[in-house]
């Protein structure tokens, strides 16, 4: 595992780490060495286990559509998404799984990898509220084997997003 601060330049440097410097928020880089022998568990699992935390701390971004608009949900990796909380959170009625090539060609990202920072199309973004305890969680940093770790409020900030419960366990 690599920890690095806001200002190590390099392998960590993607669409989510620059949008973090511009906004001058505190990070961490964490990598890891990721392997397709984690892939029962899931990506965010994985990372978990590498990096040493918990997986109440390490967060999964995943794409929703509520039929007019596409949604990004922020969950721990230990729980699922509730797709009905979530639509309640952004006003919609319902929300369905996005298809995982329209979330990648709409993200930037590749699957295991999707970051919901520094994404291709802005999307409103709900962070479950579980978050708020943490000084700091992990998300995706851009690609598989990449995490950020960062304060939830700033993570919100930037990305002006909402906290909501839309986790479940």
């Amino acid at each position: 595992m690599a920890k690095k601060n806001k200002h190590d330049k390099g392998a960590g440097s993607t669409p989510a780490t620059v949008q973090l410097e511009k906004a001058g928020v505190e990070f961490h880089v964490y990598e890891y060495e990721h392997s397709n022998d984690h892939m029962d568990d899931g990506y965010g699992v994985e990372a978990a286990t590498k990096l040493g935390f918990g997986e109440h701390q390490v967060f999964k971004t995943l794409m929703a559509d509520t039929g007019s608009e596409r949604v990004v949900g922020v969950v721990p990796v230990s729980g699922h998404m509730d797709l009905k909380a979530l639509a309640a959170a952004v006003g919609a009625k319902k929300a369905a799984m996005a298809d995982p090539k329209v979330a990648m060609r709409e993200s930037g990202y590749v699957v295991g990898g999707i970051s919901p920072l520094g994404q291709k199309t802005h999307h409103k973004t709900v962070l479950d509220e579980s978050a708020l305890q943490f000084d700091q969680i992990l998300v995706s940093g851009g690609k598989r084997g990449l995490s950020v770790g960062v304060h939830p409020q700033d993570l919100l900030t930037v990305l002006n997003a909402i906290a909501a419960p839309i986790g479940t366990w």
